[in-house]
This record gives C-alpha cells, sequence and structure tokens, in this order.
C-alpha cells in the first residue's frame, strides 16, 4: 500500500470518527486526557496575519487526538463578498486530527504553542462534551465579528461557559486601544496597516478591554485564575518558526511617499483630478459599508473628512468652468482637513495619514488660489 493511499484512509477513519464524536456519542474521557488551548504564530497572508485559537483534547485510553477551530468558513457561500462586507458571513468549527493540524502549521511555517488547562477531568469532560454538542447542534456557526465574536473569543467562551464563570478575562495590554493593539501585525504589510487604518471607525479606538485576538488570549492565560490556582501551569511550545518580515518593492512606506511626491511635484491639472477622484470615491465606499454593514468597526468612520465623497463635485465645476464652486468646495474641505487632524491628533494612525493629509492640503489651497476671485480695483 502506498503511502498516499495510507494517508487517504486514515483521513477517512478520522472523518467517520469525527462525525461519529460530533453526534453527541458518550465517550467517557480517561484520567489521563489532556485539554489546551492552542495558539498558531501569524502568517504572511492576509488570513493569517494575527494567528489562530483552537481546542486540542488528548485521551490516549480513548485513542482521541482532536483539535476543535472555531474558525472555518465556506468560500461556495453564495454572495460570499457582500455576506463578509455586510458582516452576516457565518464562521463555524469543524474538528481536525492534531497530527493533520501541526502537519498543515508545520507546512505554513507558522508557530504552534499548547497551554494545558489546569482543571479536575469533570470539567475536562464537561468541555468535551460541549464542543461535541456544539458541534452536532450547529451553535458553533456564529456571526464573524472582528472584534466581538471570531475564533479566539469562541474559544473564550466556552471555556468559560465549562467553567461556570467568567474566568478568562484580559490581562494585558488593557490601557492602550484596539487600533494600536493591530498595529505590530502588520510588520511587512503596509497597504495592509493603511487601509485598516482608514476603514476602520471610532470602535477601534475604544481601549482594547476584550480578549479578541490569539496571542493576547496566551498572555492572558499566564495570568489567569481559576479555584485559588493558575488555570495553565506552562506555555508549551510545539513548533516554532522565525517571524521573518516578508520583502516587498511595493508594499513599504516608500513608495507611497514617492506616490504622493510625485503627485504633489508634478502639479498637473489631470493628476490633481485623479486622485481627488479617487479620494472621494474611496469616501463613498466607506460612506457605503458605514451604512450598510452590520460590522461595528466600519461605523462612525471620521477618516471621511479626509475621504471626503463631496471632491466629486471638483469634476462638475471644473466641467462647467465654475470657478466660484471650486473655491469653495476647496474651503470647505481645507477646514475639515483642519478639524481631522485636531480630531486625529492622538490616535494611532496619525502618522499614517499625515502624508495624505498633507497631499491632499496643498492640492487643495493651490486650488483657491487658482479660483479665487480678484477684487477689481476702481480708480
Amino acid at each position: 500500500m502506498n503511502p498516499s493511499s495510507l494517508k487517504k484512509i486514515v483521513f477517512l477513519l478520522f472523518f467517520f470518527s469525527t462525525v461519529h464524536l460530533s453526534f453527541g456519542q458518550n465517550i467517557q474521557l480517561s484520567k489521563n486526557t489532556h485539554v489546551s488551548v492552542i495558539t498558531c504564530g501569524t502568517g504572511n497572508e492576509s488570513y493569517s496575519l494575527f494567528g489562530h485559537t483552537a481546542i486540542r483534547v488528548q485521551d490516549t485510553v480513548n485513542a482521541i487526538d482532536v483539535v476543535y477551530n472555531y474558525g472555518a468558513f465556506d468560500f461556495n457561500t453564495p454572495n460570499f463578498v457582500m455576506k463578509f462586507i455586510k458582516g452576516d458571513l457565518q464562521y463555524f468549527a469543524v474538528a481536525h486530527s492534531y497530527p493533520d493540524f501541526i502537519n498543515q502549521y508545520q507546512y505554513e511555517k507558522r508557530s504552534v504553542y499548547e497551554q494545558e488547562l489546569n482543571i479536575p477531568v469533570p470539567l475536562k469532560q464537561k468541555l468535551f462534551d460541549n464542543l461535541n454538542a456544539s458541534l452536532a447542534s450547529g451553535e458553533s456557526h456564529y456571526t464573524y465579528k472582528f472584534i466581538d465574536k471570531n475564533c479566539t473569543s469562541m474559544v473564550v467562551d466556552i471555556i468559560n461557559k465549562t467553567l461556570d464563570t467568567v474566568a478568562i478575562i484580559k490581562k494585558t495590554d488593557t490601557d492602550i486601544t484596539y487600533r494600536a493593539i493591530l498595529y505590530p501585525y502588520f510588520d511587512g504589510h503596509f497597504y495592509e496597516k493603511l487601509g485598516t487604518s482608514i476603514i476602520f471607525g471610532t470602535k477601534v479606538d475604544q481601549l482594547g478591554t476584550q480578549v479578541f485576538l490569539p496571542f493576547e488570549l496566551l498572555k492572558s492565560l499566564k495570568k489567569v485564575s481559576f479555584q485559588n490556582h493558575p488555570l495553565v501551569q506552562e506555555t508549551k511550545t510545539t513548533i516554532e518558526f522565525k517571524n521573518e518580515v516578508p520583502f516587498s518593492w511595493w508594499n513599504n512606506p516608500y513608495t507611497y511617499i514617492m506616490l504622493l511626491s510625485f503627485i504633489v511635484f508634478i502639479n498637473k491639472k489631470s493628476i490633481n483630478l485623479l486622485y481627488i477622484s479617487i479620494m472621494a470615491i474611496i469616501g463613498l465606499f466607506f460612506s457605503f459599508v458605514g451604512f450598510y454593514s452590520s460590522h461595528l468597526e466600519l461605523g462612525y468612520n471620521y477618516n471621511i473628512a479626509l475621504f471626503n465623497p463631496t471632491l466629486l463635485g471638483m469634476l462638475y465645476f471644473y466641467w462647467t468652468k465654475n470657478k466660484k464652486g471650486i473655491y469653495n468646495l476647496a474651503v470647505f474641505n481645507i477646514v475639515l482637513l483642519v478639524i481631522y487632524f485636531f480630531f486625529i491628533i492622538n490616535k494611532a494612525h496619525l502618522v499614517l495619514v499625515l502624508p495624505l493629509m498633507a497631499t491632499s492640503g496643498i492640492i487643495l489651497v493651490r486650488l483657491v488660489i487658482q479660483n479665487k476671485q480678484r477684487i477689481p480695483i476702481i480708480i
């Protein structure tokens, strides 16, 4: 039998055993059972920038070694993109064999850390039963929310439910905002960092008091107690890779500065209009998702003051040669820029958007000067 056929048979056996478990079969765990929270390292793909959280149940007596993963979704969902933007895309839990799970992260060269829960066997059994009941009943299906409902928060919820208390709470970085917490994860991904900064609204400027990222949970678990003893004894490194920052010729702040500098110094009407139009269209998109999406992170987006949809009016005024309209609209947007600057002066993304503010400000001031009505002098 070749290795490929053997692997398929093992996979099928695991699949049927998982189905068997998930439909509520009463398996009694042995005293040798270990239940762990698994934290997976970050990757360079957009979906893996923040890492991942899962739960492992291992019982050698019953030949169980299963990882419960609350981060699955179906790419074949009708209107997948619009559902994701809308905020009603359904995520769900799946069960993997531990070897398959680890092999995937080994292949992706992502670190894996394990923290065994220091809880009695009856609670391990209860957690195991809750996980299987969740899979079988559909409770594991949830509407994904970036901060409030994700693979990490679902793990926290089911463990707290099992322990019948809010044992796991955030213990680190509660004095900085969600926006600031996210920033280190974007090293080597400048435009993802910029895009996230400008599409998120006021919610991510709140203090990050909720566990929502895998490594926040890992750090918090080290400090959490349950029944007067640490909830986890140690953090075990299963596999570890050096987290190398990817190099890109274009995805970096230098191309960002060079492009905006080119726009400012070339000072051509067509390029200025193109820049203004792009800024306005981005603002229109922000307005759309702010009203359309149920993602609270996208609501109340004050960055629209920089990406102002009214800038599209410049195209009309240029077309109709309405110098007064250009002047008034430029002044209006300069005032908005000033207000915007003072509003974000203490926000984490100030430095990121300053070059855009400077570019917009220079173009608008030039438009004001060029279209200012001259007062005739009567002699």
